[in-house]
């Protein structure tokens, strides 16, 4: 198969594309600045910028035909939501949740013609499950999901599939964004969520991201991958719980695991 993956410079993004490199795949590794592309042993590099109109045409007039994509591309903020600059979250939701509509826009009527094509969009965790100071990014991931899940009634019907992938804590993680710490009221928070992923993952830690991009080979390339796939033992306990608990106890779970009394 033919597959393009966004954001393959590092992480979880290029650990995908030697993954599915790796299993034979043709894979079109792109990047913001395609140089950092360099040690990816795959079928092309390109440069690409999700939020730029341009920057996808090209792209996708260069990669030709394609199988799958991979909308791994993001970038982070964190805060609280009180002095999140607007202009910074309105930057991520062009990159984590239109960007990856903005790509696929340029690729589905061809795919509709033909009756077959596979949508992998890089979730999280935080697309199902909102925490403190991670507003900013869990409101670009709920969105994506939105958007993806919307895209599965709308495309079934054409032989395409769409499939979601929420990671939990992984290391490496994607690159540090905007961090705004907001007043001094909100110290105590800050360091209290400090270190929440070591009580979530507990003693075996995080998993690597080529656990992740096991799990999107396996999305691409089994057509009975459910539409949402949790990865990582954190993701599907939080997940698991959420789904099985109202609101006020599932939070009362994560305070108690969490050590959380803000």
């Amino acid at each position: 198969m033919r597959i393009l993956i966004t954001g393959a410079a590092r992480a979880i993004g290029a650990a995908t594309a030697v993954e599915l490199a790796g299993a034979g795949h043709q894979v079109i590794a792109t990047a913001r600045d395609a140089t950092l592309l360099a040690g990816l042993d795959v079928a092309d590099r390109l440069t690409l910028d999700v939020t730029d109109a341009g920057s996808i045409r090209a792209a996708l007039d260069r990669a030709g035909p394609l199988d799958a994509i991979v909308n791994n591309a993001a970038v982070n903020g964190k805060g609280p939501l009180e002095a999140f600059p607007i202009d910074h979250l309105r930057a991520m939701f062009e990159t984590n949740t239109l960007g990856p509509l903005a790509l696929l826009q340029g690729v589905l009527p061809e795919w509709r013609r033909r009756g077959s094509g596979v949508v992998v969009n890089m979730s999280s965790i935080q697309g199902r499950v909102a925490s403190p100071l991670d507003g900013p990014y869990a409101s670009t991931k709920f969105a994506l999901e939105a958007l993806s899940e919307t895209l599965h009634h709308e495309l079934g019907h054409f032989g395409i599939r769409v499939v979601i992938i929420e990671p939990g804590y992984i290391a490496p993680g994607m690159k540090a964004g905007h961090e705004a710490p907001g007043d001094d009221e909100y110290r105590a928070l800050w360091d209290q969520w400090s270190g929440i992923d070591a009580k979530v993952t507990g003693r075996g830690g995080r998993p690597g991201a080529e656990v992740v991009a096991a799990a999107v080979r396996r999305a691409i390339e089994d057509p009975t991958t459910p539409l949402r796939v949790p990865v990582g033992e954190d993701a599907t306990m939080v997940l698991t719980a959420r789904s099985q608990l109202d609101d006020a106890s599932f939070e009362a779970v994560m305070r108690q695991t969490l050590d959380l009394t803000w």
